[in-house]
């Protein structure tokens, strides 16, 4: 069977056995779509090829680590670390933007205050506040996940890990836990929102 037929996994399993070659068929069979898909995020060609470059670095580096688990698909998985590298991206650029004065315009011009007034602070406290009364409502096991998630700020992985399920678990955790939150809310006729 001709390299560009075999499929992701084994395609993944040569490389990591020491086919490098294998790596560029990946490549190639899925540059266009990963390509693509950063850049209708990001919108910039040269900032899309340095996270697509950045994206394959991290697959490497995952892959000759011998740290990646063929649960899902190759494709999904890279694209997750496109969308991570995207998001760190964009953290990046919101902390530290990058503005000149010119005579046609003044850093003033699009400076604004966005500490919260009295109101906005007391609509934000409100709707946390039933946000917490709503999780308490969920099974135990959905709200430990939405809270490592939201709170903790941790990934899939580290939830599964700290739980002791796999992550398709914690995932559909996070699903029923979402299906249930809706329902509540639809029944109860709450509105959150600041």
């Amino acid at each position: 069977m001709a390299t560009n037929q075999l499929p992701d996994a084994l395609l993944v399993r040569r490389y990591i056995d020491g086919d490098e070659s294998a790596l560029s068929t990946l490549v190639k069979r899925h540059e266009s779509k990963i390509f693509g898909f950063i850049y209708s995020k990001v919108l910039d060609r040269d900032i899309s090829d340095d996270i697509f470059q950045d994206t394959f670095i991290k697959v490497i580096k995952t892959l000759k680590s011998n740290s990646y688990n063929e649960e899902g698909k190759f494709l999904p998985w890279v694209m997750r670390i496109a969308h991570n590298l995207i998001i760190d991206h964009f953290r990046k650029t919101k902390k530290m933007p990058m503005y000149r004065e010119t005579e046609e315009f003044s850093i003033f011009s699009i400076m604004s205050d966005n500490s919260p007034n009295i109101e906005n602070k007391i609509i934000t406290d409100q709707v946390e506040k039933d946000l917490i009364k709503l999780l308490k409502e969920l099974p135990d096991d959905q709200r430990e996940v939405v809270e490592m998630r939201i709170y903790q700020d941790l990934s899939f992985k580290e939830i599964s890990e700290s739980t002791g399920v796999s992550i398709n678990t914690a995932l559909g955790r996070m699903r029923y836990a979402l299906i249930n939150l809706r329902r509540i809310i639809d029944k109860n006729q709450i509105v959150l929102t600041n």
